[in-house]
C-alpha cells in the first residue's frame, strides 16, 4: 500500500451533466484503490480498444509499479531500498524514480524550499508516516535528531541513478508521486489512443477531452468544511489539463487542545500554522500540480502568492479568517474562472 499522509488532497470532483440531452456516447466508469486511497476513472468508449476488464487490469499494473517504485510503506519498493543504503555510491532506480526526485528537487527551488521530500522523518517523528503515531509531541531534543536527516542539498540525482550525501538521508515522495500516478493513467490512455478520460486519484486529478454530453470535464473545489458533509466551494473547467489540491482541514490531529497539522514545515521541523486550508494547483502535469499545492501550503497566503505570481502558477486557495473563508486568486488561474 502506498499511503500519502504527509499531502491528502481534499479536491472533491463532481461531474456535472450540463444537459439533459442523451448522447450515443458510451461513458465507462472504473473504480478500486492504491496508493492507500480511491481511484475513479472516467472515459469515453471508442472502437477498437480493449474491454473495460483488460483496461482497468492494465491500470491496475500501471498503478502497481508506481507503488512498487515508490511507495515508502514497501519495504523493497525503490525507494525503500534507497533509504536503507547507508553507502554513497549511486543508486540506481527506474527512469519513473529518477523522474520525480529530479522534479521535487525543481520544485523545491520553486517554492524557495518548502516542498523537501527529505522531510520525512520529521513527518514519521509528528506520526504522519508509516509508523505508528506517538504518544506525545516530540521534544526539541527529538527534532534536533530527525534533523540530522533532513535536508534536500544532501539529494542529487545523475541519469537514473539517486545519490545520498548522508548515510541516513530519508527520502519521502507522498507530495508527488500520487500525481505522477495520476500522469501515469493518462499517459496510458494517450497510448491506447483514448481522447476523452478523467482520472481521479484520492481527488487528484488529469483530464483530457469531454464527458459522454460531448462538453468539457467540470470538476468542484470542496467547500473546507469540517465533518463528512461535503459541498461545492468552485466549479472548474480546466480543460487538457491536471488538478491538485493540498489542505490539512480533514487530516490533523488534536493534543491538549492544540490542532498539529499533518503538513510540516521543513524549515521549522513543525506542523504548519498559516491559515490556508486549501491550495487548488492546475499544471499540464499532476505530478508538478501535486508538489506545487503541497508547498504553497506551507509558505501561508501571502508568500504562497507571491511565488505563484512570479512562476506563472495557476493557483486558488482558500484562507481561514476571523470573518469566514477568504479566496485568494492568483493572476494564471484567473482565466479558468471565466470558462
Amino acid at each position: 500500500m502506498f499511503r500519502f499522509t504527509t499531502k491528502i488532497s481534499f479536491f472533491v470532483l463532481s461531474l456535472f451533466l450540463l444537459t439533459a440531452c442523451q448522447s450515443e456516447k458510451k461513458q465507462i466508469a472504473l473504480t478500486g484503490s492504491t496508493m492507500g486511497t480511491y481511484y475513479s476513472i472516467k472515459y469515453l468508449a471508442q472502437d477498437n480498444i480493449p474491454s473495460k476488464e483488460q483496461i482497468q487490469k492494465e491500470i491496475d499494473a500501471v498503478l502497481e509499479q508506481v507503488n512498487n517504485q515508490m511507495s515508502t510503506y514497501r519495504k523493497n519498493s525503490e525507494l525503500s531500498q534507497f533509504n536503507q543504503s547507508r553507502g554513497e555510491e549511486p543508486f540506481p532506480v527506474s527512469s519513473a524514480t529518477a523522474t520525480v526526485v529530479k522534479e521535487a528537487i525543481r520544485l523545491n527551488k520553486i517554492t524557495e524550499g518548502a516542498l523537501d521530500i527529505t522531510v520525512g522523518p520529521l513527518v514519521n517523528l509528528w506520526g504522519f508516516g508509516p509508523g505508528d503515531r506517538p504518544e506525545q509531541i516530540p521534544s526539541k531534543a527529538d527534532l534536533a535528531q530527525a534533523y540530522q536527516r533532513v535536508g534536500i542539498q544532501y539529494l542529487a540525482v545523475d541519469g537514473n541513478k539517486l545519490i545520498k550525501k548522508i548515510p541516513n538521508l530519508y527520502v519521502d515522495l507522498s507530495s508527488i508521486a500520487k500525481g505522477y500516478g495520476v500522469d501515469a493513467v493518462a499517459h496510458y490512455f494517450d497510448k491506447k489512443k483514448i481522447t476523452n478520460y478523467l482520472v481521479d486519484i484520492g481527488g487528484e486529478l488529469h483530464l483530457k477531452g469531454v464527458n459522454v454530453h460531448n462538453k468539457p470535464w467540470r470538476v468542484a473545489v470542496e467547500k473546507p468544511t469540517p465533518g463528512e458533509q461535503k459541498t461545492v466551494q468552485l466549479i472548474l473547467q480546466p480543460g487538457d489539463m491536471a488538478v491538485a489540491t493540498s489542505g490539512d482541514y480533514r487530516n490533523y490531529f488534536e493534543e491538549d487542545g492544540i490542532r498539529y497539522s499533518h503538513t510540516i514545515n521543513p524549515k521549522t521541523g513543525l506542523p504548519i500554522t498559516n491559515h490556508l486550508v486549501s491550495v487548488t494547483v492546475i499544471d499540464k502535469s499532476c505530478m508538478t500540480a501535486d508538489g506545487i499545492a503541497t508547498g504553497l501550503d506551507v509558505l501561508g497566503p501571502e508568500k504562497a502568492l507571491e511565488v505563484a505570481n512570479q512562476h506563472n502558477i495557476a493557483t486558488y486557495m482558500i484562507e481561514k479568517t476571523a470573518d469566514g473563508y477568504k479566496e485568494i486568486i492568483s493572476e494564471a488561474f484567473k482565466p479558468y474562472l471565466e470558462r
